[in-house]
């Protein structure tokens, strides 16, 4: 970090929202300057920083202001969906509420005050610039995009700066390294159980509880037809400020806000979320956690991805919550229901992470399969014949919201399947999801459902025809489409598209042992019949908006 001469308060406050507290850090080692003021600090909290357990604030300190800014940047990088932009804002404002409250000098900024600016890095030399402040730190950013940003911006402008952990997950960012390396393929499984034994989650007697580390197969059922589905927990927040700035100064979103935000945009309703998770859905997470229905939109699911990754909640609370639950009621809710829901945080989310951050910025280009395919329109409307994408499309405009089985065998699948280029999923997953932030969702995107990285996060593509989707879910009934044709004009895209893949791709999967039996099945195909399916194919991929 770059280092110089200390600078004085000069008394002036940047204009903003909140006004004067007081700030402390005991770690923060800054020495007292030789006037009878302190340095005065900038401290920058980003959207996805909102954790009120940062050592941060465990004092309030006379000589430190909170900045936490709408920055334009954000909004134009990719177009949001528009309760993704007004979940941040209405979680950032609260928090720095909350800040104020305490004693902490906080500056809020609206896009009222930051439009003017192209970047990030412009708006912070304007508001050292009026307040007098020379000394700048800040939490790591979690995206590579920012953290390079920031960490250019200080080598560039001599500022005074330090950078913190953000004290949330896991593992920090130094220890990510013990288990991850650019360029190498992790699978999940081995990465899951070294977690559980490091952190001693459910475990004993130095193995895992139960005496299994996974129960996936009791964890695949279809949703039966008598099972009630009950109702998810929405919360009523007033996001009209929000959706005028947004409108005000221009900024283009997708998806429907109609009436009060239903997301948790702060602690306490973040805490309410988790809490009747635990009550109400953790009993039927674990079977019906892959299961697809037109009958509902959340199912079992708990839906705390948004809280988790603006860090209202910490992934150690949530993996207590749900273990704490399953001790006191395990008749009811069962190991498989929470050691599938623990591995989905322990797990998988410090995975991915680990993924992204051994191999950034590399990452981010990788096309292993060279498609070069256009996203269809529909996508972005939900207008399309395919009762699965529909619902899927459809609740995602309706709520930012899908499962990790509709995003990765239905919208995911499809965009695999069809040959679409990575770089447009990237941009729509990243843009339609509340809890789309670059660490999880590339991984997630690039890695796991499109198999553009080669294999580094999965040994396999995720690729299914329609027989998947018409086992886990109940769209097949009703789709225009037939699941059971392999061509002809009636034919579920899904199933086309599934064997032209493998017809295409039979050479570059051909060693790779869990893909051995999928291309036997299609070389035992008729020569005619694979014929037709080519040129179904072909046809597909003509017409593919109007599927």
């Amino acid at each position: 970090m770059a280092s110089g001469s200390g600078g004085e308060w000069t008394g002036q406050r940047p204009c903003g929202r909140f006004g004067s507290g007081r700030v402390t850090d005991r770690r923060m080692g800054i020495r007292p300057s030789m006037s009878d003021q302190p340095t005065k600090v900038l401290r920058l909290i980003l959207g996805d920083q909102l954790n009120a357990s940062h050592s941060w604030f465990d004092q309030v300190r006379s000589n430190v202001v909170y900045l936490i800014a709408e920055l334009m940047q954000e909004q134009t990088y990719v177009r949001h969906h528009i309760q993704k932009t007004a979940g941040f804002f209405l979680a950032m404002e609260g928090f720095a509420k909350d800040l104020a409250a305490q004693g902490h000098e906080v500056h809020y900024a609206t896009l009222d005050e930051t439009a003017g600016f192209e970047s990030l890095p412009e708006f912070l030399v304007d508001v050292m610039r009026r307040g007098g402040i020379s000394h700048f730190e800040y939490q790591r950013p979690d995206e590579y995009r920012l953290r390079k940003q920031l960490s250019d911006w200080v080598a560039q402008s001599g500022v005074i700066a330090r950078d913190f952990s953000t004290e949330h997950f896991f593992l920090s960012d130094e220890a990510l390294g013990d288990y991850f390396h650019s360029g190498k393929a992790y699978r999940l499984e081995h990465f899951y159980r070294k977690m559980r034994e490091r952190f001693d989650v459910l475990m004993e007697e130095g193995g895992p509880l139960g005496g299994q580390w996974n129960f996936d197969a009791e964890n695949r059922k279809r949703l039966p037809k008598g099972i009630e589905i009950p109702e998810p927990l929405m919360f009523c927040n007033d996001a009209e400020d929000a959706v005028n700035r947004l409108k005000r100064h221009g900024v283009e979103t997708l998806g429907a806000l109609d009436g009060p935000l239903g997301w948790p945009v702060n602690r306490a309703q973040a805490l309410s979320l988790l809490t009747d998770f635990c009550l109400r859905m953790l009993p039927f997470f674990g079977p019906y956690q892959d299961a697809m229905t037109h009958r509902g939109w959340s199912l079992f699911h708990a839906r705390v991805s948004f809280a988790l990754n603006t860090k209202m909640l910490s992934p150690q609370e949530v993996c207590d919550a749900a273990i704490r639950a399953y001790n006191e009621r395990p008749d009811e809710i069962g190991l498989a229901a929470v050691e599938g829901f623990v591995r989905q945080i322990l797990g998988w989310r410090e995975f991915i992470r680990g993924i992204y951050w051994a191999n950034m910025p590399e990452y981010a280009d990788r096309n292993e399969l060279e498609a070069q395919g256009e996203l269809p329109h529909f996508y972005w409307d939900g207008q399309t014949k395919m009762a699965c994408m529909q619902q899927a499309i459809g609740q995602s405009l309706e709520f930012a919201y899908a499962h990790h089985i509709q995003r990765l065998m239905v919208t995911g699948n499809f965009a695999l399947l069809l040959g679409v280029h990575p770089d447009q999923v990237d941009a729509w997953y990243l843009g339609m999801y509340i809890d789309a932030i670059e660490w999880v969702e590339m991984p997630n995107t690039r890695g796991m459902s499109q198999h553009a990285d080669g294999g580094l996060v999965g040994s396999k593509p995720y690729i299914s025809s329609g027989r998947y989707i018409e086992r886990m879910s109940d769209h097949c009934r009703g789709c225009a489409y037939k699941v059971s044709a392999r061509v002809g004009d009636s034919a579920c895209p899904f199933n086309v598209l599934y064997w032209d893949f493998l017809d295409r791709n039979s050479a570059r999967f051909a060693k790779n042992p869990r893909m051995r039996m999928m291309i036997k099945n299609y070389e035992r195909i008729d020569a005619d019949e694979r014929v037709a399916i080519t040129a179904a194919a072909k046809s597909l991929r003509a017409r593919r908006h109007e599927l």
